[in-house]
This record gives C-alpha cells, structure tokens and sequence, in this order.
C-alpha cells in the first residue's frame, strides 16, 4: 500500500507533518519539493478541487440534503 505524506527537513532528518504509524525499516520514496515548486502545486490543487466541488450542478445535492 502506497501512501503521502507531508514532511519537512529539519536538522537533516525527515520529520512528518502528522503522526503516522510505521514499522522501524520501512522503506520510503521522498520527493522534494522546492518551495517555488510547492506553490505551484498548491495552487495547481486548488484550481482542480474547485473545478470538482464548486459547481452549479452540484447545487441540487445540497437542496436534497435540506429537505
């Protein structure tokens, strides 16, 4: 099972931005992110996340929820 997560670089060592649960030697792959990329990106997310969630035709799921 493959999974992200958000770390940062501190004192040389990888330090998670959440707990996580790991057995010791689990293996990772760590891409780095430099930070003129990572606004890219983030922004790149937030265009794709409003484009799925913030539609008129979703409107009418919100109106069931109400009734």
């Amino acid at each position: 099972m493959m999974n992200t997560i958000l770390a940062v670089i501190r004192e040389g060592k990888i330090v998670p931005l959440e707990s996580v649960q790991l057995p010791e030697g689990t293996r990772a792959l760590v891409t780095l992110l430099p930070e003129d990329d990572a606004s890219f990106w983030l922004a790149a997310s937030e265009f794709s996340l409003r484009e799925v969630w913030g539609n008129a035709e979703d409107d009418i799921y919100a109106e069931l929820l109400e009734e």
